[in-house]
């Protein structure tokens, strides 16, 4: 493995500069998982324009996520390291210790303009990592400083350790939070979401932020064909959503890149062998579901939605580039992605953009 003589190795030096690997030991408190501290070169991660996505640069503190989700897009990204995209990108976590420090150098530089930054986009930045290495006050705080417009995505509770950092952000500049909550059944939770807090203390979380000024939303993700898509599930967990006091709604259907495509059928085989040809089928086309299917969800969600007041995400905080600037974006190192979840080729009315 690529990562066992890492003082020597010219791609990982490439990745995080020539002395970034300082120490990888295992630890009591996290059985099972490995941490490989680096020092990063850059924190400020631009997005391609070809990803569509709907904020042009994140911060990633963490590569690997310990949530350990069967279906996370992400995990392709362990592959550019020489990590396994399955239980290495549950259990080898890389923490880029320096992530505070270099955020403020960037910040702080003329060519910066102030643009919103998201967090949590590529892997959650409240995983269990965040309780021993507290990366995330350093990060508000520079934001908070410049008052430099940002948004996170979680499925972590430990972000209320930081309650008071983003109601002083809030204070001095947009802040916004959504919570990743894509169904409420406890026994499909534990199997496929291993490492998260349970769907209820994530709306809990989602109250708390409410009640105290910092707008939050849920981002209803992913909505597993077969498993938590069916009218009274979905009518179950919008209602749920909004007793929680989410702003908006935003579903967002199990799509399967390579990377979890693999990782999540094999899951899926194991427990539910009598879905395999079903999904088998239903992605046939690609990472996507057909265009028919998430119209049909989204329709769905939205109506449950009206029903129970919670209206549909109205994305504070982002801002799109023309299409003519992302034509112009140079493309991003292919070796290192962060930029979060593609949208389909023409996705039209079909789903609701990140956040």
């Amino acid at each position: 493995m690529r990562w066992d003589q890492l003082g020597r190795d010219d791609a990982t030096a490439a990745l995080f500069g020539t002395d970034a690997v300082t120490r990888r030991f295992d630890t009591p408190e996290f059985r099972g998982i490995t941490f490989h501290e680096v020092r990063a070169r850059s924190i400020l991660n631009r997005v391609p324009g070809a990803s569509r996505m709907p904020f042009e640069w994140t911060v990633n503190p963490y590569r690997g996520c310990s949530h350990a989700c069967v279906y996370c897009f992400a995990r392709k990204t362990h592959s550019y390291l020489d990590l396994d995209t399955g239980h290495d990108f549950d259990s080898q976590i890389v923490v880029k210790t320096n992530a505070a420090e270099v955020l403020r150098r960037e910040l702080a530089a003329p060519r910066w303009q102030g643009e919103h930054v998201a967090m949590g986009t590529n892997v959650d930045c409240y995983q269990r990592a965040e309780g021993r290495y507290q990366l995330m006050p350093g990060i508000l705080a520079a934001l908070r400083d410049r008052a430099n417009p940002f948004s996170i995505l979680t499925k972590g509770s430990l972000i209320l350790r930081d309650l008071e950092l983003l109601r002083q952000a809030a204070r001095v500049t947009e802040v916004s939070i959504a919570l990743s909550v894509g169904f409420l059944d406890g026994e499909l939770w534990r199997s496929v979401e291993p490492g998260t807090p349970s769907p209820q203390t994530r709306l809990a979380v989602c109250r708390t932020l409410s009640e105290n000024g910092i707008p939050s939303s849920v981002l209803m993700a992913p909505v597993l064909p077969f498993l938590s898509d069916s009218p009274e599930q979905l009518r179950a967990t919008v209602r749920a959503i909004a007793a929680a006091g989410a702003g908006s709604v935003t579903p967002l259907v199990l799509h399967l890149r390579p990377g979890a495509r693999e990782w999540y059928m094999a899951w899926l085989a194991r427990n539910h062998p009598h879905l395999v040809r079903r999904y088998e089928a239903m992605y046939a086309g690609g990472s996507y579901a057909p265009t028919w299917y998430q119209r049909r969800v989204t329709r769905q969600v939205h109506e449950f939605a009206a029903e129970f007041g919670c209206g549909p995400a109205r994305r504070p905080g982002f801002r799109r580039a023309q299409e003519q600037e992302r034509a112009q974006t140079p493309a991003a190192d292919p070796r290192a992605p962060e930029a979060g979840p593609e949208r389909p080729a023409d996705p039209g009315d079909t789903q609701l953009t990140l956040l």
